[in-house]
């Protein structure tokens, strides 16, 4: 079952000073993009940010699930369906649940690893309601979507991973993304399947995206713009070279370690270090959001310093 909301109630303050934190950081975002040129083809950017999205369900048990997220992502205008090493293999029951949708699920693509399924992503979202002890930052659908349409269309490949029936993602897996969205929800009863919270969110995407490349969206002046766009979330500019691929993130990742093992900074001895040295790396690397020339000066440096040593 997918949990939109959290449950821990005894972090409830420090939850709240966190998200205070990320819905106020958000002019960064938006700030450095103009509003959007009315010579822009709008009929072909709708299809443009809703191709840049792929759907990722990891270790599903039901077969019929992975049928209802097709139909609910090609209502919402998605297409591009991955399944991480499913318990059982897409069958009749998927078919059936699938109805329309059938397309979507003779493309999905099967994968034995998170890893490979984001491999070639620059910006992941976790569906969860997990809160974990290095915490991402958490949002809503709207202001995924709003970071999602802020970026480079053509540059971004976007992944949203959601969790297994009957216990979501590992911290781990949670670990591997850039961001968590919770969806709002009866506090009673804030429980949706797998196949739900991807309509739900989906359905936020195709909202804001129809928005804002519909004819009668119109931004009068960059202020306008700023003001009706308040998502506080640092967000990547349309530089000269595009960002950096999940697989290049962890590349970068394990050398940084490997380095800090040859200079000795982290003593073996040190566990709890060692324990949150991955995630913290993937945090910071999320954070400074890196082109592929700034990964490879990168690289070069560390390269360097392993020579010397």
């Amino acid at each position: 079952m997918t949990h939109p909301t959290t449950e821990n109630q005894d972090k409830d303050q420090d939850q709240n000073q966190d998200q205070n934190q990320v819905h106020n950081q958000v002019n960064n975002q938006v700030k450095n993009h103009a509003p959007l040129n009315k010579s822009d083809d709008n009929a072909s950017r709708l299809p443009l940010l809703l191709g840049s999205i792929r759907i990722i369900m990891v270790n599903t048990t039901l077969p019929a699930n992975i049928g209802s997220a097709a139909r609910a992502m090609l209502t919402m205008g998605l297409k591009d369906l991955v399944v991480v090493n499913p318990k059982h293999p897409i069958d009749e029951k998927s078919i059936a649940h699938a109805a329309g949708a059938q397309n979507v699920l003779a493309n999905c693509r099967i994968v034995e690893s998170l890893e490979e399924a984001i491999s070639d992503c620059q910006l992941v979202f976790a569906a969860s309601s997990r809160q974990r002890h290095i915490p991402r930052p958490v949002i809503n659908p709207t202001e995924a979507a709003k970071i999602i349409s802020a970026r480079p269309i053509t540059q971004t490949k976007v992944a949203v991973l959601f969790g297994r029936e009957d216990r979501g993602l590992t911290n781990q897996e949670l670990s591997m993304a850039d961001y968590h969205i919770q969806i709002d929800a009866n506090p009673e009863y804030p429980v949706l399947n797998v196949a739900s919270a991807i309509q739900v969110i989906s359905s936020f995407f195709y909202s804001h995206f129809l928005q804002q490349v519909s004819a009668d969206y119109s931004i009068k002046t960059q202020n306008d713009y700023l003001e009706q766009n308040q998502v506080t979330l640092t967000q990547r500019q349309i530089w000269d070279m595009p960002a950096i691929s999940q697989h290049q993130k962890s590349q970068l990742q394990t050398r940084i370690i490997e380095l800090m093992n040859r200079l000795q900074l982290v003593e073996s001895t040190e566990a709890d270090k060692l324990r949150d040295l991955p995630s913290r790396l993937s945090r910071l690397l999320s954070r400074l959001q890196l082109d592929e020339k700034e990964y490879e000066i990168v690289s070069s440096i560390i390269a360097k310093i392993k020579r010397k040593l």
